[in-house]
């Protein structure tokens, strides 16, 4: 069932993207490609490649090949190339599966090939090669099939090698790599064939060879500006940092040598030990920081790099290949908070993965006692802090993206809003209007109320998720589940629940007290609209947050002032999200219901996941723990634990009250230890250098008379066997 769901995944992908390419008008799809082709295109004027409007960003071969496509039909091309474009894609999947370092089960790689696939897919460099119309597939797939081939098929590896440096030179560093391996008649056949494919276009194209090669030094220039962000290697980075001329080509020259040096050392220490899809992945990846251009649709190679293992706990295991396929599948507003210090690292994080391919990231080798087995991370370990910060942020990221795109009506949202003051009047709970007032007309309380509904939203859950990271790891992976389902849940309510606040709910006479009187007949509602979706208001996370810190302050404490401030927090934040007019009542107990939802889902989450994990072996009584030393968030949490557990204000009566309890399992043992030491036919255990030099100062012939054990493993009693009967 997985494996079918998995593979209709990837089909639905697949079928997505070429419906967003083919439905587009002809004049908008494959830009690039029909801007050469086109009536004016610089393939069918005759004229220099590297001239005009739209000029060729490819090498004189690639547009060697791509001349017989002038007499193509626009409409027929486009579907031609959008189907071969992901026929390559397909065979790149499975090339890098079949690449993969073993021991796989037959079954993961039948799972493998799906989740490349899925992966390609959504990557932005696919998805840019699929809009634009680019041929970047195509050298990625020769030179990792090269590489691949080895043994009597090494030659004809260097030979595609070589074809794909002729359409990408900057993989010609793969010829560096075959020699260093000791590969040295494929690095002679890559460099033979890169020449002859270069002389074959430069007999048939002198005058663009001579633009591209000479002029444009290897197609710099060529398209977008060099400093467009689009562009990730280091020259493109130093140019957007403001360096020109001389010295930055001073500063560029070093940083190239160096990375391709280490990347060099790196790759020949995977391939030798017998990791040859991450060898190519961090020489591509060396290729891409070094290269004078790497747009998005030639960063193939960093997402190849999701096979490097890196970290020895389970849990760390995800840390590496989630950075990857979030930063090759999601822009940079989504990978980094829009604050100005950050956005160096969203804009540039493709380069900055690159780099730590090349040259950073201890990959782990096969040799490695945990290559397959990594340690397990327990249910009360720290998880990967990373990992985590990756995952808030972009769970964020996809909560304002979803709250942001829900529906926004005016006339839907209203109407909701009429409903719920409706029910409210019903039940009589209809309290926002009054409370409203009361707040508009007391200004030190409005001021209050701003503050409070501004400020504690993020403040306390973010604090409390921090302190339990570092005191609680085990209740941090329980309530951090419950948070997030509840905000995917409110995530339901906020698109197919779109609900006006009372402060948007005309001829009411509701109370903006933060934003001031609203012109409702704007459509964008003054400054509202910079913030979020303003009818994003059920359920109302505010409160459902609030009530979530207040269930995991009593899970971890049992003080009585500290569960009072607890239970007092979503009792407050009810009250200031209705005297500011941005909620009703329901809408609270709609956030309340999404929590305990979450939590509910939380729990069942983690009975599955106790009722699958394997059983741990038993160890017998004062034996030591064959785990090892525990982690330290789980001592920290039981340390915690004993001074919360016994309920009172005073933990250091409740330690002295608790120590002699603490005793009795201890004597209770030693007492249990001393009393098999006087039964009969049960000794001590004895070094076996012990017995082994007492038998050596015994008497001669005191072994003919020692004792055999029974059948149960026992001697008779006395040590000794009784001599056998004469006959």
């Amino acid at each position: 069932m997985a494996l079918a769901g998995l593979w209709l995944l990837a089909g639905a992908l697949a079928v997505r993207q070429a419906r967003a390419i083919l439905g587009k008008p002809v004049d908008e799809r494959l830009p690039d490609l029909l801007g050469w082709l086109g009536d004016n295109g610089a393939l069918q004027e005759r004229g220099s490649l590297y001239e005009g409007v739209s000029p060729f960003t490819g090498t004189p071969l690639a547009g060697l090949v791509l001349t017989p496509l002038t007499r193509a039909a626009e409409q027929g091309l486009g579907v031609a190339w959008t189907f071969g474009t992901m026929a390559l894609v397909v065979a790149l999947g499975v090339v890098a599966v079949r690449a993969l370092p073993g021991p796989l089960s037959p079954r993961a790689r039948l799972f493998a090939v799906p989740v490349a696939l899925t992966l390609l897919a959504v990557s932005v460099p696919v998805r840019n090669t699929f809009h634009l119309g680019q041929t970047s597939v195509l050298p990625v797939l020769l030179v990792l099939v090269g590489w691949l081939l080895t043994g009597r098929r090494a030659r004809l590896g260097g030979v595609l090698t070589g074809l794909g440096a002729a359409l990408q030179p900057a993989v010609l560093l793969f010829a560096v790599l075959l020699w260093l391996v000791r590969r040295r008649e494929a690095a002679i056949a890559t460099a033979a064939s890169f020449a002859a494919a270069t002389a074959v276009a430069w007999a048939a194209l002198p005058g663009d060879s001579w633009t591209y090669w000479v002029h444009h030094l290897a197609g710099t220039g060529l398209g977008e500006p060099s400093d467009a962000v689009a562009n990730q290697s280091l020259h493109g980075v130093l140019l957007r940092a403001g360096l020109r001329g001389p010295l930055e080509i001073l500063l560029l020259l070093p940083l190239v040598v160096g990375v391709c040096w280490l990347a060099l050392r790196r790759a020949v220490r995977y391939a030798r030990d017998e990791q040859p899809l991450l060898a190519a992945a961090v020489t591509g990846c060396a290729v891409i920081a070094a290269s004078p251009v790497a747009w998005q649709h030639q960063q193939l190679w960093v997402l190849l790099a999701v096979v490097g293992r890196v970290g020895k706990r389970s849990g760390d295991r995800l840390m590496w290949p989630v950075l990857v396929a979030l930063v090759m599948s999601l822009t940079s507003d989504a990978l980094v908070p829009k604050i100005a210090v950050l956005g160096p690292l969203g804009e540039n994080a493709p380069l900055i993965a690159a780099l730590l391919t090349a040259c950073v990231i201890p990959f782990m080798p096969r040799t490695s006692e945990t290559w397959d087995r990594p340690l397990p991370s327990g249910p009360l370990s720290r998880p990967n802090l990373m990992l985590e910060l990756m995952l808030i942020r972009v769970g964020y990221w996809a909560y304002s993206y979803v709250r942001g795109h829900a529906p926004d009506g005016r006339d839907l949202a209203e109407g909701h809003g009429e409903q719920i003051l409706r029910w409210e009047s019903v039940l009589h709970i209809d309290m926002e209007h009054a409370l409203n007032l009361a707040a508009a007309r007391t200004p030190w309380l409005e001021a209050a109320c701003n503050y409070y509904y501004t400020t504690f939203h993020f403040l306390v859950p973010l604090s409390l998720l921090a302190w339990l990271y570092l005191r609680r790891p085990g209740t941090y992976r329980k309530t951090r589940t419950a948070l997030s389902f509840a905000t995917l849940l409110a995530l339901i309510g906020f698109y197919f629940y779109p609900l006006a606040p009372p402060r948007l709910m005309p001829g009411l006479g509701y109370i903006d007290t933060a934003h001031g009187p609203q012109d409702l007949e704007d459509p964008d509602f003054g400054a509202l609209t910079e913030i979020s979706n303003q009818y994003a208001a059920m359920p109302s996370l505010h409160v459902g947050w609030s009530l979530w810190c207040a269930v995991v302050i009593f899970l971890v404490t049992r003080r009585r002032w500290i569960r009072a401030l607890g239970a007092l927090y979503p009792l407050l934040t009810t009250y200031v999200v209705m005297a500011t007019a941005n909620h009703y009542l329901l809408d609270a107990v709609g956030g309340a219901i999404v929590v305990g939802t979450g939590f509910w889902l939380a729990h069942l989450i983690a009975r599955a996941k106790d009722r699958h994990a394997p059983e741990e072996p038993e160890t017998p009584e004062g034996a030591g723990s064959p785990s090892g030393p525990k982690d330290t968030g789980s001592a920290g949490e039981a340390k915690d634990a004993a001074v919360e557990g016994s309920g009172g204000d005073h933990p250091e009566e409740e330690g002295r009250e608790a120590a002699p309890a603490a005793a009795e399992p201890a004597r209770a043992a030693v007492a249990a230890g001393q009393a098999d030491e006087t039964k009969p036919g049960v000794r001590a255990t004895v070094p076996r250098q012990s017995r082994s030099s007492a038998a050596d100062e015994a008497e001669p012939g005191a072994e003919e008379g020692a004792a055999a054990p029974s059948a149960g493993g026992q001697p008779p009693e006395g040590g000794r066997r009784a001599p056998a009967p004469r006959e």
